[in-house]
C-alpha cells in the first residue's frame, strides 16, 4: 500500500517536513517514491506548499494520506475535509484515544485462612 505522509527534515528542535509518497512499510525517514510538497510548522502562519497535480495523481492511483497529511492537503485546498471529521472536531472528539500505559492492578486472591478448631 502506498501512503502520503510527512518525512521529517531539519535540525534538532527545528523540524521541517516534506510531504512524500512512500510505501507503507518504509520507515518514517526511509525510502520514498516522490516529494509532493513541504510543510514548516515554525513559521507564523504555517507554511504549506503542495504540488496539486502530483498529489491528485497519487490520490487517484489509490495512495492513502495519513491523518496529518490529509489535514494539510485539506488546508492547501487539494482535498475536501470529510464531514465526519469536521463534526468530530466541532464536538471536541479526537480520532484515536491514546492507549494508557498504566499497568492494570494485579488481582489479589486471598487464600482462606485456616481456622483453629479445638476438639
Amino acid at each position: 500500500m502506498v501512503k502520503i505522509r510527512l518525512r521529517r527534515v531539519g535540525a534538532k528542535k527545528k523540524p521541517s517536513y516534506r510531504l512524500v509518497v512512500a510505501d507503507a512499510r518504509a520507515p518514517r525517514n526511509g525510502a520514498f517514491i516522490t516529494i509532493i510538497g513541504h510543510y514548516n510548522p515554525l513559521t507564523d502562519p504555517e507554511t504549506i506548499v503542495v504540488d496539486g497535480e502530483k498529489a491528485l495523481t497519487w490520490l487517484r492511483q489509490g495512495a492513502q494520506p495519513t491523518t496529518t497529511a490529509a489535514r494539510l492537503l485539506a488546508k492547501a485546498g487539494i482535498i475536501e475535509e470529510s464531514e465526519a471529521r469536521k463534526d468530530k472536531m466541532k464536538a471536541g472528539i479526537t480520532e484515536k484515544p491514546k492507549a494508557s500505559k498504566e499497568k492494570p492492578e494485579a488481582s489479589t486472591t486471598e487464600e482462606p485462612k485456616a481456622s483453629k478448631e479445638k476438639t
